[in-house]
């Protein structure tokens, strides 16, 4: 069995998910590959020191590029804020190395071009980290819409609605400055995949994208809030179909209301982030009487759920979409071949929240690029 050397940039809260995944993959999927942690880079040494020891790493650095350049660091994970992105994606491809990009692809359309740009040329294997449509329940919507289960799809609802920033109160932090930090640029990236991975292109838009709360308490008194609270898109797909997204990190209640439902001619579906394995499911057959929503508890009969548990309605979590996602980046690097979601969705994805800022801007409907 085949070791891999694996570098992690950044220590924080997606550092930590993707090194216990890291740890776990092999042992529950059972991977031809198996991770070996090799070095973790932070942005200090003290820092890179204290991830090492907590997550297991052999070694730290205080310096990214120290990391890229490393021989004994075959594949790069990246995991530090969405504007350093790109300078390590570039010096890792560059390096012969196979990366593994958080989300969002970079902190801007450019960034993002230019990644998807460096990683086509190399020909390495990448991703990008979409880690909630992950989970077997939206696999298994995935599989029902793949087999014409629904019939002629017709209209999604989808959201990624959060309250952490719910009161005004709240403090200025570096999450209430810059557009790439706002909640397009943090949150709207998860659903708008989602959107892409269940429904296909988009093909036109309009936007209303808005800051709620315009300025928030400093040190030395109101901080401007320069970025966005939320958001919401009207949809055209490529299919035909009409469609809405409601993305907002000041939605009181909500604690990770990545939600969606899709309407067919043969049937619907409602799913609910915070019900992660439940899906709600109505098929138009029968008679009339008889009819409603039937709940589905993930089990062993949907994707990637037995490897974690045999038990239906167990249930999965957080950390093992995570898992999962190591699991695939493991065999884009084995097998050498592409494993959705690339860098290109990621672009896909840049193009559409870009679109919806012009959109906003200017009151219209706006074609999103394909290309």
């Amino acid at each position: 069995m085949a070791e891999i050397g694996i570098g992690l940039v950044g220590g924080g809260y997606m550092g930590k998910a993707h090194a216990v995944a890291l740890s776990a993959v092999g042992a529950v999927f059972d991977t031809p590959l198996r991770p070996r942690l090799e070095m973790i880079a932070a942005t200090s040494s003290e820092s890179a020191e204290r991830h090492r020891r907590a997550f297991g790493f052999q070694r730290a650095t205080g310096d990214w590029r120290e990391l890229v350049v490393d021989p004994r660091v075959e594949a790069v994970v990246i995991a530090s804020p969405q504007a350093t992105h790109r300078a390590i994606a570039e010096a890792a491809f560059a390096a012969g190395k196979p990366v593994f990009c958080e989300k969002p692809l970079g902190a801007s359309l450019a960034d993002a071009m230019a990644m998807t740009a460096a990683a086509e040329a190399s020909g390495l294997p990448n991703m990008i980290g979409f880690n909630y449509v992950r989970t077997p329940a939206t696999q298994f919507v995935r599989h029902l819409l793949a087999t014409d289960a629904l019939g002629h799809i017709t209209w999604l609802r989808a959201e990624h609605t959060e309250d952490f920033l719910a009161d005004p109160a709240l403090p200025a932090t570096w999450r209430t400055s810059g557009r790439a930090n706002g909640c397009m640029g943090d949150l709207a990236p998860h659903p708008i995949n989602c959107m892409l991975a269940l429904m296909g292109p988009v093909a036109e838009l309009s936007a209303l994208i808005e800051t709620v709360h315009s300025h928030r308490p400093g040190p030395d008194g109101p901080v401007a809030v320069d970025n966005d609270d939320q958001a919401q898109l009207m949809l055209r797909f490529a299919s035909g179909a009409m469609g809405q997204l409601f993305v907002s990190r000041v939605a009181t209640g909500r604690k990770m209301g990545y939600a969606y439902e899709i309407y067919g001619t043969k049937g619907a579906v409602k799913f609910d982030q915070e019900d992660q394995n439940s899906v709600w499911l109505y098929r138009a057959e029968g008679p009339e009487a008889t009819r409603g929503f039937v709940r589905i508890l993930s089990g062993p009969e949907h994707p990637d759920y037995l490897p974690f548990c045999r038990g239906p309605g167990h249930g999965t979590g957080y950390q093992d979409q995570i898992i999962i996602e190591a699991r695939d980046f493991l065999l884009a690097i084995a097998t050498r071949r592409p494993i959705w979601p690339t860098f290109r969705d990621g672009l896909a994805v840049s193009r559409i929240i870009d679109t919806a800022f012009a959109a906003s801007a200017d009151r219209s409907w706006h074609a999103v690029p394909q290309q």
